[in-house]
């Protein structure tokens, strides 16, 4: 069934029914009349599920792209490099409009500004301070200042899972910026390099490889990342 397709009262109708399914078979009975009683129970209105209810999101408005971005000086030309297909595919089209909010982050924080952005889920919230940092970076590769070892930018997630997603998008954001180094330093970060390798290709198997990602502990030891994804806990 797909979205066009989709009918949100047969869908709830579907879930409710295999729910009530997995319940008789994890709670068996004997007695048949505990049985239909049960069966009873399981089906009365409201007993496991309410609803459904629908929310209707209104699509975010669209700003200007980031090619229009450049023309106006708020980013370096450099970030041209980054032009490209996007998803699957490596770069990011920089002739795609951004969302509304995404310009203006982008916008306030190249004048200097501190931003907080608060939105809905998948309204692109990395891209607001993902190409922010990404242009500082380059900026500072024109100014000959970027291979002076430190980190430049940390990216805290709460959880692992985030953090291996933003992954994927930096690969492909700097699969063209090579000299930009970007790392996940949490618990799941291996120490040597051969190990570090054998589980990148067992975690990301399907990902491309690229030689300005530092997998391991002992290398971005020796050599900080610009980029850092961490939490907490391994930050402290």
């Amino acid at each position: 069934m797909n979205a066009q397709q989709l009918d949100p009262l047969l869908v709830s109708q579907r879930i409710r029914e295999d729910y009530e399914r997995y319940i008789e078979t994890a709670f068996p009975m004997k007695n048949p009349s505990l049985r239909q009683q049960f069966r009873e129970l399981l089906r009365r209105k409201d007993f496991l599920v309410r609803g459904p209810y629908l929310e209707a999101t209104p699509p975010f408005e669209n700003g200007r792209s980031l090619r229009e971005i450049l023309a106006t000086g708020v980013f370096c030309q450099s970030m041209a490099d980054l032009d490209g297909p996007g998803f699957p595919g490596y770069g990011y089209p920089i002739d795609r409009s951004l969302y509304r909010h995404q310009e203006q982050a982008i916008t306030k924080v190249g004048k200097g500004r501190n931003v907080v952005v608060a939105t809905g889920t998948g309204s692109g919230k990395t891209e607001a301070f993902l190409l922010p940092i990404i242009d500082h970076l380059l900026r500072e590769r024109e100014a000959g200042t970027l291979r002076r070892p430190g980190v430049r930018a940390l990216l805290l997630y709460p959880m692992n899972a985030l953090a291996n997603d933003q992954l994927k998008r930096l690969r492909r954001l700097l699969q063209k910026v090579p000299d930009v180094t970007f790392g996940r330093y949490t618990g799941q970060t291996l120490d040597s390099q051969d190990e570090a390798e054998q589980e990148f290709r067992r975690v990301f198997p399907n990902e491309p490889r690229i030689k300005n990602e530092l997998i391991c502990r002992d290398e971005m030891r020796d050599h900080p990342p610009h980029i850092l994804l961490t939490n907490y806990a391994m930050l402290e």
